[in-house]
C-alpha cells in the first residue's frame, strides 16, 4: 500500500513537471525560433504571433545604382539620397516604432479577454467549486483543471491612461517631425558637398591650365637657354614651380575622388566614385530678400526640429498627468466564465462579474518621486527648447551674413580673374621680349590660379550658404533648385 502511495505520488510529480514544461514552451518562455538581428524587414513581414503585429513596409526597395546614366544633377542626388541612405530608413521605423508605441498606448483603454486555464494538485482533497448554500453535497479531489475566459476593463483611472494616449501620439508626431528634419539635413549635406565638388573640379582644371601654362613656359625657357638668351637659374625655377603646381593638382585630385566617395556614401548606392560625374550648377541669385528677424520668425514657424521639439515638450507635460493620477482610485470591471473538472472527470461550470477600486495608501514615495521624475524632465525640455530657439536665431543670421559675403566675393573675384589673366598675358609677353624679368612671370602665374581657386570657391560658398538659410529657415531644398 505503502509502495502504491509513493508510485503515485512520482507519476503527479512527473506529470505536473511535463505540463509545467509544455506551458513554459507555448507561453514564450522557450522560443525554438528567435529574430535574427542580421536579417532584413521585409515588407509586411509578421513579427509575433498575431496576425496583427506586422512591421510597416518600407517606402520602396533599395537603389543600387544611380538610376540615369548621364551626369548627375543635384535634383537627382537629393532625390537618390532620401530614398536609398541608410540613415534616413532608420529613422523613418524609428517613426514607425513610435506609431506602433501610439497604438500599444490605445490599446490600453479597451477591454482585455483573455482565455486562462490550468491545472493544480493538492496535497488534501479540495472542493472543486464553492457552496452555493449550506448543507450542499461537493465533489472533492486533489487534482483540479480550470478554464476560464476572463474580461478586464478599466473604467476610471484619473486620467492616467488618457494622458498616456496623449503622451504617445504627441511623441509620434514628434518623430514625424524628426524624420522631416533629418530630410532637410541630408539635403543641405548632399547640396554642399554636390557644390564642393564642382568647386574643386574647377580648382582641377585651373591647376591643370596651370600646369599646361608652365609646361609651355619651361619649353620656352629651354629654347631661350639654348639660345643663350636666358640664365639657366630661370630654366630651374621654372621646373620648381612645375613640379609644385603638379603636386598640386594631385593633392586636389586627391580631395576630388575623397568628396565623391562622401557623395556615393550619402546617396547609399553601390556605383564607383571614380566614374562620377555632375552636371554643373547655375550660380544662386545673390542677396537676400527678407531680414532676419523676419526670417527667424518663419523658422520658428516652420522648422521641423523645433516643432518635434514643441511637441515633445507637450507630451512630457501628458506625462507628468500621467503620474499624477496615480493617486486617484482605479476602478476597472472585472467579468469571467469557466469551467472546473475533477481529476475523475466531474465537472462545474462558475461564472462571475463585479466592479474593484484600488486606491493608493502607501507606497514608500513612489508616486511623488515619479511626479518629481517628470516634472524635472519637463523643466529640462524647456531649457532645451530655449536653447534650440537661440541656435536658430544665430544659424539664420549666420547664414544671412555667409550669403552677403560670398555674394560680393563673387563679384570681387570674378573681376580679379580677368585681370590676372591680363596681368599674365602681358608678363609674359614681356618675358619673350626681354624686358621682363621670370618672377614677374611665375607671380603672374600664382595670381591668376589663386584668382580663379578664389572664384570657383566663393561660388561653391554661396551655393551652400543659400542651402545653409534653407536649411536654417526650415524650407524645402526643391523650392530654389
Amino acid at each position: 500500500m505503502l509502495q502504491l502511495c509513493i508510485k503515485k505520488k512520482i507519476v503527479r510529480a512527473v506529470l505536473s513537471m511535463g505540463i509545467t514544461a509544455a506551458a513554459m514552451g507555448l507561453s514564450g518562455c522557450v522560443l525554438t525560433q528567435p529574430t535574427d538581428p542580421y536579417a532584413p524587414a521585409l515588407p509586411g513581414q509578421t513579427i509575433g504571433p498575431g496576425p496583427r503585429e506586422t512591421v510597416q513596409p518600407s517606402p520602396q526597395p533599395h537603389i543600387r545604382h544611380i538610376p540615369n546614366q548621364g551626369p548627375l544633377t543635384i535634383a537627382l542626388a537629393i532625390e537618390t539620397a532620401l530614398a536609398n541612405n541608410p540613415e534616413m530608413a532608420a529613422v523613418k521605423w524609428e517613426a514607425a516604432a513610435a506609431q506602433a508605441r501610439y497604438d500599444t498606448a490605445r490599446a490600453v483603454q479597451w477591454p482585455d479577454l483573455k482565455a486562462e486555464t490550468g491545472w493544480q494538485h493538492y496535497r488534501d482533497d479540495q472542493r472543486l467549486i464553492s457552496a452555493r448554500y449550506n448543507g450542499e453535497p461537493g465533489i472533492f479531489d486533489p487534482d483540479i483543471v480550470r478554464g476560464d475566459l476572463v474580461l478586464r476593463m478599466p473604467l476610471f483611472t484619473g486620467g492616467r491612461i488618457s494622458s498616456e494616449i496623449r503622451a504617445a501620439d504627441l511623441l509620434r508626431m514628434a518623430e514625424e517631425k524628426r524624420l522631416a528634419r533629418s530630410g532637410e539635413a541630408l539635403v543641405f549635406n548632399v547640396c554642399s558637398t554636390f557644390y564642393a565638388i564642382l568647386s574643386q573640379q574647377e580648382v582641377i582644371r585651373s591647376l591643370a591650365f596651370s600646369v599646361s601654362t608652365m609646361e609651355e613656359h619651361h619649353n620656352q625657357v629651354t629654347q631661350l637657354l639654348a639660345a643663350q638668351k636666358a640664365a639657366r637659374v630661370d630654366l630651374l625655377r621654372t621646373e620648381v614651380r612645375l613640379a609644385d603646381l603638379r603636386q598640386a593638382l594631385l593633392q586636389a585630385q586627391n580631395i576630388l575622388a575623397v568628396q565623391k566617395r562622401l557623395l556615393v556614401n550619402m546617396m547609399g548606392v553601390d556605383d564607383p566614385a571614380d566614374t562620377l560625374t555632375l552636371k554643373e550648377a547655375s550660380v544662386p541669385p545673390s542677396g537676400v530678400t527678407a531680414d532676419p528677424p523676419q526670417l527667424v520668425a518663419t523658422a520658428l514657424d516652420q522648422r521641423s526640429d523645433y516643432l518635434a521639439a514643441r511637441t515633445r515638450l507637450e507630451a512630457q507635460a501628458r506625462r507628468v498627468d500621467a503620474a499624477r493620477a496615480e493617486y486617484w482610485p482605479a476602478v476597472s470591471l472585472t467579468a469571467g466564465y469557466g469551467v472546473r473538472m475533477s481529476g475523475s472527470g466531474e465537472d462545474e461550470d462558475v461564472g462571475a462579474a463585479g466592479i474593484g477600486m484600488s486606491v493608493p495608501l502607501f507606497d514608500g514615495n513612489r508616486i511623488a518621486a515619479r511626479i518629481r521624475q517628470e516634472r524635472a524632465a519637463l523643466a529640462a525640455g524647456q531649457e532645451r527648447l530655449r536653447k534650440l530657439e537661440l541656435e536658430i536665431k544665430k544659424d539664420v543670421e549666420t547664414a544671412v551674413l555667409d550669403i552677403h559675403s560670398s555674394s560680393r566675393r563673387v563679384t570681387a573675384v570674378q573681376q580679379a580673374v580677368e585681370q590676372a589673366r591680363e596681368s599674365l598675358r602681358i608678363e609674359r609677353m614681356k618675358y619673350e621680349l626681354n624686358s621682363g624679368s621670370l618672377t614677374d612671370v611665375l607671380d603672374a602665374q600664382t595670381a591668376l590660379l589663386q584668382s580663379e581657386t578664389n572664384f570657383a570657391r566663393a561660388v561653391a560658398d554661396l551655393h551652400t550658404a543659400a542651402a545653409k538659410l534653407r536649411l536654417a529657415t526650415g524650407e524645402s531644398c526643391d523650392e530654389k533648385r
